[in-house]
């Protein structure tokens, strides 16, 4: 039997903003790493981990974030 892909409800949506202004939205994030009392402080880490790996595969080197918020929230 095929296994079933992840649900949305699985993931928790953040717009990046780095220092350069550049802005990357609906980045996705396991909401099972958001699960702690450090709120959205470990999605940073996660986010950063998947630009290190895109950087790797792209051989430049990953961009600085300065920003991140949920997506769809309010400014």
């Amino acid at each position: 039997m095929a296994r079933k892909s992840a649900q949305p409800a699985d993931f928790v949506l953040f717009d990046v903003t780095y220092e350069d202004g550049s802005q990357r939205s609906n980045r996705r994030v396991l909401a099972s790493e958001l699960g702690s009392l450090d709120g959205d402080g470990p999605a940073r880490a996660a986010i950063e981990k998947q630009d290190r790996e895109i950087s790797e595969k792209s051989g430049l080197p990953p961009l600085r974030i300065k920003a991140i918020k949920r997506s769809g929230g309010k400014k």
